[in-house]
């Protein structure tokens, strides 16, 4: 192979590291379950379901762009780290400038916040509330016990909320299902933190408490008449399964290798939340539509970091 070939395949290997394509497709499952969500609250106003599929394409690429800009400037704001901790990073490594690196992540927010322009003004507001909230946590909230996990939770639920903007009502409706992404997002960011060095058996133990806390919110939303807990039911078993052994083992003996699966596990399982969520709003295929993202996930996880 010529060099040149080389060295382009070598750069948009970087390139692709730096997007983080696994979380990215969790990514689309927020959206899924917001556009469940608003499916579910306007056939409980009008007795019909009409959404428009077009609004749905934009608010994945609104998302696609939103996240990707996060995850690209979370290597960004981190180079100085990764050259300490993480050499092989596309940054520390030579791969990737800085420079090279702040393009891609703005050109991915502006996507984000351009496809959500397509479809309504809360959606524009929700894409602005992500990007500043995206750039809050990638520069100085990630390195705070308490921002961080509350910055990056509001990213997930103002994510899930855009999905739920192409029904605007749906926005006072079920405006407090953000909490549970909110919450979830928090245990994962909170025993992330020992990921490198290790961390210690109090945040593991708060981390493993709301995973549970959690758990038992998607079971509690069968409460309300919107919400079909027997369709959910399923999801939520694996949900619960997928994620709480691996954070009471990191709770346990919290080493970086236990963290590091712990937290793997928990991004990953982003998927499965949500489907329990598109389950019980939107029906059993909508939750299978959101839970085939997983696999996508998984095998996207083999070839590229999630941390």
């Amino acid at each position: 192979m010529p060099k040149s070939s080389i060295l382009f395949v070598t750069k948009i290997r970087a390139y692709l590291e730096v997007m983080r394509p696994a979380n990215i497709v969790t990514a689309f499952a927020d959206v899924l379950a917001g556009f469940a969500v608003a499916g579910g609250a306007i056939a409980l106003q009008s007795g019909e379901l009409q959404i428009s599929p077009e609004g749905l394409v934009w608010l994945l690429l609104s998302t696609f762009g939103l996240y990707g800009g996060g995850v690209i400037f979370n290597d960004y704001f981190d180079a100085d780290l990764d050259a300490e901790e993480r050499p092989e990073r596309p940054i520390p490594s030579g791969r990737l400038s800085k420079t090279e690196v702040a393009i891609l992540g703005i050109l991915f927010f502006l996507i984000g916040i351009g496809a959500a322009y397509q479809v309504n003004a809360y959606s524009i507001v929700l894409a602005v509330l992500i990007t500043v909230g995206s750039l809050l946590y990638d520069s100085w909230g990630k390195h705070s016990v308490l921002w961080g996990p509350l910055l990056m939770g509001l990213c997930r639920g103002w994510n899930l909320l855009l999905g739920c903007s192409i029904v605007p009502i749906t926005l006072l409706i079920d405006w407090y299902l953000p909490f549970i992404p909110i919450t979830y997002i928090a245990s994962i960011t909170l025993i992330s933190q020992g990921e490198v060095h290790g961390g210690s058996q109090k945040s593991g133990f708060t981390a493993l408490g709301l995973v549970i806390l959690v758990t038992g919110s998607l079971l509690l939303l069968g409460a309300q008449s919107t919400y079909e807990l027997m369709m959910a039911l399923p999801f939520i078993i694996i949900f619960g399964g997928m994620v709480i052994p691996p954070f009471l083992k990191a709770a346990i003996n919290p080493n970086p290798d236990f963290i590091k699966d712990a937290v793997k596990r928990g991004v990953l399982s982003l998927v499965l939340l949500n489907s329990a969520l598109a389950a019980g709003f939107g029906g059993l295929m909508l939750g299978l539509l959101v839970v085939a993202l997983l696999p996508i996930s998984i095998g996207l996880a083999k070839l590229f970091a999630v941390t």
